[in-house]
C-alpha cells in the first residue's frame, strides 16, 4: 500500500514514525513550510520533515496544498493518505486522489472537540477524559465518518503539551490498527452524531490573558491548557507574568478579584479569584526563565500591597 503522509509537528512525527517502524511504504510527506522560531527567528523545519529526510522520503511544503500540491500528490499515486496535525484543510480535489481515501488521526473523541486545538480545549474546559479518533476525511472540518477510537484519562496536573504526546502515542497505535482493518476491507465506519458535536477555535495569544473575575479552577485549567503555547499571562507589579503552573486554594478573604493575598518565599504568590485563590507555583517574568514563584519572590519582593492589574497603566 502506497501511503502519503500529511503532518507537521511532533504529534504528526510520532504517527509517521509508527508507519515506518511497521514497514509501511510512505512515498511522500506533505508538511507546512519551514518557519522562524525562537527569539533569534532562525528558520526551522517541521519535526515531520526532519524525520522524512532521515528516511529518504520526498518532502513537499506547499503554502496551500489545494493550490500548489495537487499535481505532486497525483504524481505520487498514493493508495491512501494519512493526516495528523497537518494544519491545512484539504479540498475535494485532493481528497479524490487516493482510492482508499484519507484517514485523519484526530486528538479527541469525535464528534466532541472538533477543530485545530482539541487537546488544549479539552483541558481548558475541565475534561477528565479524552482520546483519539481515526476518521475518514471529507470536505468538512473533522466531520468525516469515525473508524476507530481509543480513550484515556487526563491527569489532574497534565499540560496540553504533555497530554498531546500521550495522545500521539495512542493515536500512532490506533492508526496502525486502522490501516490493517482498511487493508482487509473490514474497518468499521460510523457517521458522526451532529447533535453531540462541539467545535472550538484556534488558539490565540489573547485567549491567554487572565481574568481574575473567573473561578480559580477555571484559571488552573487555562494555565494547563495553554502550555506550551500561547501561555496564560497577567499584568502584575513585576510586569507581565507568564503562569507556568498554579493551584486552586480555599480562601475566605473579603478581597476583590486580582488582589495579591500573599507574595513571599514561603507560600509563593497567592491571588484572589472570583471564588477561591490561585496559588501561582511557577512563573516566568519578562526576559527571564520559568522558575518557582518562591524563588522568584526572594529576589523580587513585593513592596506594600498590590493587584495583578496594578502595572497596566505603567506598561503601556
Amino acid at each position: 500500500m502506497r501511503i502519503v503522509f500529511m503532518g507537521t509537528p511532533e504529534y504528526g512525527a510520532i504517527c509517521l514514525q509508527a508507519l515506518l517502524d511497521a514497514g509501511h511504504q510512505v512515498v511522500g510527506l506533505f508538511t507546512q513550510p519551514d518557519r522562524p522560531r525562537g527569539r533569534g527567528g532562525r528558520m526551522s523545519m517541521p519535526e515531520t520533515k526532519e524525520l522524512a529526510l532521515r528516511h529518504g522520503i520526498p518532502v513537499f511544503q506547499p503554502r496551500r496544498i489545494r493550490d500548489e500540491g495537487l499535481d505532486d500528490l497525483r504524481a505520487l499515486a498514493p493508495d491512501l493518505c494519512v493526516t495528523a496535525a497537518y494544519g491545512q484543510i484539504l479540498s475535494r480535489e485532493i481528497l479524490e486522489v487516493p482510492p482508499l481515501g484519507t484517514v485523519n488521526v484526530h486528538a479527541s473523541l469525535l464528534p466532541a472537540y472538533r477543530g485545530a486545538a482539541p487537546v488544549n480545549w479539552a483541558i481548558i474546559k475541565g475534561e477528565t477524559r479524552t482520546g483519539v479518533t481515526t476518521m475518514m476525511t471529507d470536505a468538512g472540518v473533522d466531520t468525516g465518518d469515525i473508524l476507530l477510537q481509543a480513550a484515556l484519562d487526563i491527569k489532574p496536573e497534565e499540560t496540553a503539551g504533555e497530554l498531546t504526546l500521550r495522545l500521539a502515542r495512542l493515536g500512532a497505535g490506533l492508526l496502525l490498527d486502522t490501516i490493517t482493518c482498511l487493508g482487509r476491507g473490514e474497518c468499521p465506519r460510523q457517521a458522526q452524531d451532529e447533535a453531540a458535536m462541539s467545535h472550538y477555535p484556534m488558539l490565540t495569544k489573547e485567549l491567554g490573558q487572565v481574568s481574575w473575575q473567573r473561578p480559580a479552577q477555571d484559571l488552573v485549567n487555562l494555565v494547563r491548557g495553554l502550555l506550551p503555547w500561547p501561555g496564560a499571562c497577567t499584568a502584575s507589579p513585576w510586569g507581565n507574568l507568564k503562569l507556568i503552573s498554579a493551584k486552586a486554594i480555599p480562601s475566605d478573604a473579603a478581597a476583590r478579584p486580582g488582589t495579591i493575598l500573599k507574595a513571599d518565599s514561603r507560600d509563593g504568590l497567592l491571588v484572589q479569584c472570583a471564588d477561591q485563590a490561585l496559588q501561582i507555583t511557577c512563573l516566568q517574568a519578562p526576559g527571564g526563565k520559568a522558575m518557582d514563584s518562591r524563588d522568584f519572590l526572594r529576589g523580587h519582593p513585593l513592596r506594600g500591597t498590590g493587584t495583578m492589574e496594578s502595572l497596566e497603566e505603567d506598561t503601556r
